[in-house]
């Protein structure tokens, strides 16, 4: 993985497509280099498909099913101080609602009086078998014990309980699975307790807190926790779950990379929609907030051709296909300006934004996903205010 400490390196970007489903409208930013004259700019629709010509590009965009380039909708807008770089054109498309689009949340598939294997995403070692669970139920969400005062006309009657699954449950947090540990975990997990936290051990006011890591034999990937010797906190970004209805085996076509970014980006957007929360603050184990994030909206649609691809394939650039993604917002707490203090201070003063617990390889992980997104887009797309942008690939 990059070096956290330095800025993701960017390149020019060719042209650029974003339509948005809700408003049926598209932005198209094409590179000054691409473009030349706005008026040897010509666009086309198809069957479910968008073609843009320039005198040194021809490129066809493949768009989801039911939604379509609306003809001569193409219109030239001011690019404000990226003008000198890119050309901005605006343009409307047609959607025809037809089915809605099927969710990647894993947590949401997960269903009772079904048998589910447990694998390593790391190496795709199977690392819990044949989990037959009666019950698969979600947790409260992570600040429930908070508001209990508020609703109960008594004293807390969990106050230092824990919620803790039977032999044959499956409870759901907001990022990670509880379950009880069973004999097959002996030969497949490992554990140990990790070190303190260096800045919590020498402030006195703080308990120092350590975790009991669980971590993959084969691989010695850490895939969560474990609350209680007999319970298991595996982390939604570190496994893959497996119906064994039909002997399906893990997906191992994507990267890293894309596995952790199409998780988190379906989680996030589940979320949303059922919070009606659109702030997350991103946490590691410890407590610590890593990033916030603001989902902007969830309704994009993008693509993308670099600036040497576009300004070398001339008229024989492949047909890309375009995919569903998160805009999102971000702050990397590790990297903060006046701006971003300012913001982070306000999130923190009026309580703003849903916890995401998450370890902390992966919180570094997955602003290495942000890093690599915000790179990609055009000069002018990739800072909001105070915050960095990022597409999310659903």
């Amino acid at each position: 993985m990059a070096d956290l400490d330095t800025p993701a390196k960017t390149h020019g970007v060719g042209v650029f497509l974003e339509l948005r489903k809700r408003l049926q409208s598209g932005l198209l930013i094409i590179g000054k280099d691409v473009a030349g004259n706005p008026i040897d700019v010509f666009v086309t629709g198809g069957d479910s498909s968008l073609h843009l010509r320039t005198p040194t590009a021809e490129v066809t965009f493949i768009l989801p099913p039911g939604v379509s380039y609306v003809d001569e909708s193409c219109i030239l807008t001011p690019g404000g101080e990226s003008c000198d770089r890119e050309r901005h054109f605006r343009l409307r498309i047609s959607v025809s609602h037809n089915k809605t689009e099927e969710s990647s949340d894993i947590l949401r598939t997960l269903r009772a009086q079904e048998t589910y294997s447990f694998y390593c995403q790391s190496c795709t070692t199977r690392l819990l078998e044949d989990r037959l669970f009666k019950r698969v139920l979600p947790l409260p969400n992570g600040n429930w014990n908070a508001i209990v005062d508020d609703w109960c006309c008594h004293p807390d009657p969990f106050a230092n309980k824990k919620m803790l699954p039977g032999a044959e449950d499956c409870f759901l947090g907001d990022t990670f699975f509880l379950l009880t540990r069973d004999g097959s975990c002996e030969q497949t997990l490992l554990q140990e307790v990790s070190p303190a936290d260096s800045q919590d051990s020498q402030d006195p006011k703080k308990n120092c807190r350590r975790l009991t890591l669980v971590s993959c034999v084969s691989c010695s990937a850490v895939l969560g926790e474990a609350p209680t010797p007999e319970t298991l906190r595996l982390y939604i970004t570190q496994v893959m779950v497996e119906s064994n209805v039909g002997d399906r085996k893990p997906e191992s076509s994507f990267s890293r990379s894309c596995f952790l970014e199409r998780t988190v980006a379906a989680r996030l957007a589940e979320l949303s929609n059922s919070m009606s929360s659109f702030h997350f603050s991103v946490q590691t184990q410890s407590g610590k907030t890593f990033l916030l994030l603001w989902l902007l909206n969830s309704d994009s649609i993008i693509a993308s051709v670099p600036e040497w691809s576009a300004c070398t394939h001339t008229h024989h650039s492949p047909s890309l296909r375009a995919a569903r993604v998160l805009k999102v917002l971000y702050i990397a707490c590790s990297h903060m300006g006046v701006q971003q203090q300012d913001v982070a201070t306000s999130w923190e003063v009026n309580a703003t934004g849903h916890s995401v617990v998450l370890p902390l390889k992966v919180c570094e992980e997955l602003l290495q996903v942000f890093e690599d997104s915000n790179a990609t887009l055009p000069a002018s797309m990739r800072h909001m205010r105070a915050y960095k942008v990022a597409y999310l690939q659903l």
